[in-house]
C-alpha cells in the first residue's frame, strides 16, 4: 500500500463529472507482420495478461481515506479482472479517419471507473478507409488516469506493452501477484493521525527550502532580468466545460521539423511545434473573427523527473507560461519570438524552483481541493475569473525506431490529454519513427469543427515551412587553427620556497 502524492491525488480532487482527468492514446497497427498475418481478440488479451507486471498502474486501484480527510493509497486490487480493461468494438462502414476521431472523442469523454485500476484499452477494428494506413489494421485507444502517470510515466508504460521486434520475448515476472486485501477505514484514519503529527515540521522544511527562490524572483524582476507572465486575453476556449469531446490531428516529418529548426540558430524542435500550433490558433479564431490583439497562452508541462525517479510512476511535473505569439503574422518572425519567450518562461521556471509546485501540492487540503473544484464548475467562474492560459501544449519525446505490439507494427501514434474548466483545448505532441503528430482534444462546444482546426495546423507548417526554405542556415562556424608554440627552456629559479 502506497498513498498518492499531493499532485498525483490533486488530479482526482479536480475532475468533475464534465471534466475527466485521464490522458490516452490512439495507436494503429498493421498486423500483417504478426505471426499468420492476423491477431485475434484472444491473443490480445493474453498479450497484456503477460505484461501485467511491467507497470504498477495495471493493476493498482485507490482505496480512500474517509471523509477524503488525507490522500487516498494505491492498493493491488484483489479483483482484478482483465477483460474488465481491455475491450473489443468495430467501426462502422466505411471506416474511415473521421468515424476514427469521432470513435475516440467518445471514449476520451468517459471517466474511468474509481473502484478499479484506473485505465482501459479498446481495440478497434473497421479501419478500411483509414488513407495512408495499411488494409486490415487495427487501432488501439488506451485511457489512463493522469493521477497514475505524467507524461513520462506514460511514455514508459507504452514502452511496457511494445518490442522491437514482433516476435520479442517477454520477461517472466520476478514473483508471482498478489493482490491486497481492502484496508478498513479505521486504519486508514489512523495512517492520516500520524501523517498529520508530523506535517508542521514538513512545511517548515518547504518554506525554508523555498524562500531562497522567493528572493531571487524578487531580485530578479527589479533588475528587469526576470518579467511575470503577460496578461491573457479571454477565448471561445476559457468557460466550462461540457461533457462533449473531439479529436483530430495531423502528422509532420520530424526531418522537415528539424529543417526549419536548423534554420534559425538557437531555436529547439520545441520552438518549431509551438508555433505551428500558435499560427493555427491564428488562423482559426481570426476565421471566427474572435482574434485578440495580444498573444494567446499556452501552458507547457515540464517534467521535472530526476535520474533516480525514471522507473517511479505519478506525476514530477512543473509548467510554464508560453505566449505562443499569435499576435504575430508572419511565421518566421513568430518561431524567433516563440523561442525568446521560452528563454524567459524557462528562466522564471527554475528561478521559483521547478518542484516547487509539486511540493507545495503535499500540504493543500484534500476536502477543500474537492470543494473548489466542484464550486468553479457548477459556479461557472471561468466565465468570471480572468484566465490563467488559453491552451496547453505538452511535447513527449518517443522512440525514434518502429515498435511493435502484440506482433504487430505501430503505424503512427497520437496523444490525448483532458481540458478542464477554463482550459477546454488541448495539443498533444508526439515524436515516433521521424514523425511528429500534433493532436488536439478539445470541449466540442468550444471547437465544433476539429477538422478545420486540423487545417489550420497543416496550413500553419505548410507556411513555416516555405517561409524557412528560402533562408540560408547560418553557416557553421571555421574550426579554428591550432597555434604550435615553440617550447623554450625555463630558466631555473634561485628562489627556493619551503
Amino acid at each position: 500500500m502506497q498513498q498518492l502524492s499531493g499532485l498525483d491525488a490533486s488530479f482526482l480532487y479536480l475532475e468533475t463529472g464534465t471534466a475527466p482527468m485521464h490522458i490516452a492514446n490512439l495507436a494503429i497497427y498493421d498486423q500483417s507482420v504478426a505471426p499468420g498475418g492476423r491477431v485475434t481478440f484472444k491473443q490480445i488479451l493474453q498479450f497484456f495478461e503477460q505484461r501485467m507486471h511491467k507497470a504498477r498502474a495495471f493493476r493498482q486501484r485507490i482505496a480512500r481515506v474517509p471523509l477524503s480527510l488525507d490522500h487516498p493509497y494505491w492498493i493491488e486490487d484483489p479483483d482484478f479482472d482483465l477483460e474488465f480493461h481491455v475491450r473489443h468494438i468495430a467501426l462502422p462502414k466505411p471506416g474511415d479517419w473521421r468515424q476514427l476521431c469521432i470513435q475516440t472523442a467518445r471514449l476520451h469523454a468517459r471517466p474511468l471507473d474509481r473502484n478499479k485500476p484506473l485505465w482501459e484499452v479498446y481495440v478497434i477494428e473497421g479501419l478500411d478507409n483509414v488513407e495512408g494506413v495499411p488494409k486490415d489494421s487495427f487501432a488501439l485507444v488506451t485511457k489512463i488516469h493522469h493521477a497514475a502517470i505524467d507524461g513520462v510515466s506514460a511514455a514508459e508504460i507504452m514502452a511496457a506493452i511494445h518490442d522491437l521486434s514482433p516476435d520479442a520475448d517477454v520477461d517472466e515476472p520476478e514473483k508471482e501477484w498478489e493482490g491486497e486485501r481492502l484496508p478498513t477505514g479505521i486504519e486508514l484514519l489512523s495512517r492520516t493521525v500520524a501523517k498529520a503529527m508530523a506535517s508542521p515540521l514538513k512545511i517548515g522544511k518547504l518554506v525554508y527550502r523555498s524562500a531562497p527562490s522567493l528572493m531571487r524572483v524578487i531580485a530578479g524582476m527589479a533588475s528587469q532580468e526576470i518579467r511575470l507572465p503577460v496578461s491573457v486575453p479571454r477565448t471561445r476556449f476559457n468557460t466550462t466545460v461540457s461533457p462533449h469531446r473531439v479529436f483530430d490531428a495531423r502528422v509532420f516529418s520530424l526531418d522537415d521539423i528539424k529543417a526549419i529548426k536548423n534554420s534559425q540558430a538557437g531555436t529547439t524542435v520545441n520552438d518549431v511545434v509551438v508555433s505551428i500550433c500558435g499560427g493555427a490558433l491564428r488562423k482559426y479564431l481570426s476565421a471566427k473573427n474572435e482574434l485578440p490583439a495580444e498573444s494567446l497562452v499556452a501552458m507547457a508541462p515540464m517534467s521535472v523527473r530526476s535520474d533516480n525517479e525514471r522507473e517511479s510512476a505519478g506525476n514530477r511535473v512543473s509548467a510554464m507560461s508560453l505566449p505562443v505569439r499569435s499576435d504575430i503574422g508572419d511565421p518566421v518572425q513568430r518561431l524567433l519570438a516563440i523561442h525568446e519567450e521560452a528563454i524567459e518562461a524557462k528562466k522564471l521556471t527554475y528561478t521559483m524552483g521547478p518542484t516547487l509546485g509539486a511540493d507545495a501540492a503535499e500540504f493543500v487540503p484534500s476536502t477543500v481541493t474537492g470543494l473548489l473544484a466542484r464550486g468553479y464548475a457548477s459556479g461557472h467562474l471561468a466565465e468570471r475569473i480572468p484566465p490563467l492560459f488559453n491552451t496547453v501544449i505538452s511535447n513527449v519525446p518517443g522512440m525514434e525506431v518502429p515498435l511493435y505490439s502484440m506482433g504487430c507494427r505501430m503505424v503512427a501514434t497520437f496523444g490525448l490529454g483532458p481540458v478542464t474548466h477554463g482550459v477546454g483545448l488541448f495539443h498533444a505532441v508526439l515524436s515516433y519513427n521521424n514523425m511528429i503528430t500534433i493532436s488536439i482534444s478539445a470541449d466540442r462546444h468550444m471547437i465544433e469543427d476539429p477538422s478545420f482546426y486540423a487545417q489550420c495546423l497543416q496550413e500553419s507548417f505548410d507556411e513555416l515551412k516555405e517561409a524557412t526554405t528560402k533562408i540560408e542556415p547560418p553557416p557553421k562556424p571555421k574550426p579554428k587553427k591550432k597555434v604550435v608554440r615553440k617550447k623554450t627552456a625555463k630558466k631555473k629559479s634561485s628562489n627556493i620556497i619551503h
